[in-house]
């Protein structure tokens, strides 16, 4: 499954916990993230992590364009929030973007926790019932 990871500043430390914890289910896929989170996750777990620009300056846009071409299977998205981001609209267009798609999406760590272990069992493979061409 292609998994993006995306976490806003304030969450990173998060994201990094998540992917030590959850390092051996993680490493089984292809993963992809905006480029901070992929640098301070990849430096972190020795993870390999497809990295796109900073979410300020268009990766949020460039995962974005993955989701609507039906390219990301599972979205891990930590957001913060409590404060206001000058590139809110596009997020919002990311999360409308994964309920137009299906898109399985994870904004807070218990949620993430639920999907990667639902993953590990194999619950999450709906997606080759639904479509069934990828």
């Amino acid at each position: 499954m292609n998994i993006a990871l995306i976490a806003h500043d304030s969450k990173k430390e998060l994201m990094i916990q998540f992917c030590i914890a959850y390092g051996g289910i993680l490493n089984k896929h292809s993963l992809c993230a905006t480029g901070a989170t992929g640098k301070v996750v990849s430096d972190a777990t020795g993870l390999s992590i497809q990295r796109y620009l900073n979410g300020s300056q268009g990766g949020s846009q460039q995962i974005s364009a993955r989701i609507s071409c039906n390219e990301i299977d599972l979205l891990i998205f930590f957001r913060d929030p409590l404060t206001r981001k000058p590139h809110e609209p596009n997020e919002a267009d990311m999360l409308r973007l994964c309920d137009m798609h299906n898109i399985p999406l994870a904004t807070n760590i218990a949620t993430a926790e639920a999907l990667i272990l639902a993953l590990e069992r194999g619950d999450l493979d709906w997606r080759n019932i639904v479509n069934p061409k990828k």
